[in-house]
């Protein structure tokens, strides 16, 4: 039986999750990302449920405004954008390092992105 590419993130994600924990003070950032779109947000796992503290993404009003004319959300250039809206966004909180969860998928492309947007925007992996 062949398993399907989502199937397969998904083990991916939970061997990593296996490993790393998001702290109140040092929350983790988890990424996930459609085909179209790209989300982000920042969690607490010490508290049953785990919580979630900050979130962005593409289709949120912030970023549309952020986005120059002409430009789409889903692509590398807005993965660094939401980047730098979520370091702005954690900055507000007064939070200075995240665990960067890149939620099963490869660290390249838009992820890569996101994570270097992150970093520029104050954000310590």
């Amino acid at each position: 039986m062949k398993i399907s590419k989502q199937v397969k993130r998904k083990m991916r994600h939970a061997r990593v999750r296996k490993k790393i924990k998001g702290t109140a003070e040092r929350p983790r950032l988890v990424v996930f990302k459609s085909l179209k779109h790209i989300y982000a947000s920042m969690v607490v796992d010490d508290v049953q449920p785990n919580r979630i503290i900050a979130t962005v993404s593409s289709l949120s009003e912030t970023f549309r405004n952020a986005l120059k004319e002409g430009e789409k959300g889903g692509n590398v250039k807005g993965a660094f954008l939401l980047g730098k809206l979520m370091a702005e966004k954690a900055k507000n909180m007064k939070i200075e390092k995240v665990v960067f969860d890149r939620g099963g998928y490869r660290y390249g492309g838009r992820i890569k992105s996101f994570a270097d947007g992150a970093r520029q925007g104050g954000l310590k992996f």
